[in-house]
């Protein structure tokens, strides 16, 4: 499949069934990831892997942090937005945290580390789709939680990027029409 092809077909999915993808087609996405352009050639990119029982323990830390976030009240929307959160690593058979490490040199910025892992997430995205995966991007909260990246062994400075929920799709993947570029592009010169 051509790399455009890819591209325009991916869709992120948010029904995924039980089956897991195997750690041979997630090392593929991995080392995708690595490929992505960096600046300075710091390679910031952390992936930490989440699958089976694991998840549970994920979605547990997440529930502790938005309960604190939350002031621990004890109301029934309260207790509902909590349990929603705990339950959110258990929506696809692997969720892989990827995290932009604090620029360790001066002449690093921190937005060049967090664009690198942004493209780093995209050779994922299209290397899952190439593999007939599932994938689903996702931030919130808890991504910014500072309780969450202690929990993940993420220094305070470092930033999440995405929660990546992966594994294969329950649904068809929905039709979606982009804006068309012409819209969103000014041409200056003379390119023909």
């Amino acid at each position: 499949m051509l790399v455009f092809e890819t591209i325009r077909r991916r869709r992120s999915i948010s029904k995924m069934s039980e089956r897991r993808p195997t750690r041979a087609q997630i090392e593929r996405m991995l080392e995708a990831a690595t490929h992505a352009p960096n600046h300075h050639r710091v390679e910031p990119w952390k992936f930490i892997i989440f699958s089976g029982a694991a998840r549970q323990e994920l979605g547990e830390a997440m529930a502790q942090a938005l309960a604190l976030r939350l002031g621990q009240g004890k109301d029934e929307k309260t207790r509902a937005l909590i349990e929603k959160e705990r339950q959110k690593p258990l929506r696809a058979p692997v969720v892989i945290v990827v995290a932009a490490e604090a620029p360790q040199r001066p002449e690093v910025r921190a937005i060049e580390n967090i664009e690198a892992v942004a493209a780093a997430v995209q050779n994922m995205l299209l290397t899952a789709e190439e593999q007939g995966l599932a994938t689903m991007w996702r931030t919130g909260e808890a991504a910014y939680d500072p309780q969450v990246k202690a929990w993940l062994g993420l220094a305070p400075e470092d930033e999440i990027v995405a929660f990546l929920y992966v594994g294969y799709p329950a649904l068809s993947p929905p039709a979606r029409i982009p804006t068309d570029y012409r819209n969103k592009t000014r041409w200056q010169g003379d390119l023909e």
